[in-house]
């Protein structure tokens, strides 16, 4: 049995999580899941029906975006996910997909506007977009660069990578990612229905304002906060 099981049973049923979740079509997406003890990570292999995956399947990688077990190609996006491995100590788990309405905004080249309590029970920002990435950075190495491009947006803003967990990069498509695989595919999710509506809410009032920062403070703090009483103790 591989010295890698567990991260590949996690990266395979997150994974797996995506189609279940109208995350993806067809192949146009990936999770991977980290060991930071022995420094990789496990991700899809590139280009592979999700139909078609095992934990067997899942490719170990290190946090240079070298193979370091697998018989497959990993995902194309492999030296993004390396990159956010490297620089942020406490993730476990990154997803990326081209789930419809998060991509629309990040086609728009739009941060995604916090509008609702749903939004901030999530974060107390807008969910930011990185702007299109230089011609350099395109022509380059892509992948590689991608990853850059959403830390160095993340410092533009003086935001904190474990306060939020999600990002759109612009004309490109979302990356989330959590302290385990199954808290990315989670904020993978709430990003998309907050895109969902959000955009909804502009086509219902296009001056509709931004919620109120007494709204954003209580629903953020009473599940995240040091008096947080959402769920069960």
């Amino acid at each position: 049995m591989s010295n890698y099981q567990d991260i590949k049973e996690q990266a395979y049923q997150a994974n797996m999580q995506l189609p279940k979740l109208g995350l993806v079509l067809f192949t146009f997406g990936n999770v991977s899941a980290a060991d930071r003890s022995k420094g990789v990570f496990a991700i899809k292999p590139s280009g592979v029906p999700y139909e078609d995956l095992s934990p067997e399947k899942m490719v170990i990688v290190d946090f240079e975006g070298n193979t370091v077990e697998g018989s497959l190609r990993p995902s194309s996006d492999t030296k993004t996910h390396a990159v956010l491995y490297k620089h942020w100590a406490e993730i476990g788990g990154i997803v990326h997909t081209h789930s419809a309405y998060g991509t629309a905004w990040a086609q728009a080249q739009r941060a995604i506007p916090i509008f609702g309590t749903t939004h901030a029970d999530h974060l107390t920002v807008d969910i930011p977009c990185a702007p299109p990435m230089a011609d350099e950075m395109i022509k380059g190495n892509y992948e590689y660069e991608t990853g850059f491009q959403i830390m160095n947006h993340f410092e533009s803003l003086g935001l904190s990578y474990k306060e939020v967990e999600m990002i759109l990069v612009g004309n490109h498509a979302p990356f989330t990612w959590g302290k385990t695989a199954e808290k990315a595919v989670y904020n993978s999710a709430v990003l998309e229905t907050v895109a969902q509506m959000a955009l909804l809410t502009e086509q219902i009032n296009p001056q509709a304002p931004k919620l109120k920062d007494s709204l954003i403070a209580k629903h953020y703090e009473r599940k995240h906060g040091d008096g947080a009483y959402y769920g069960q103790l």
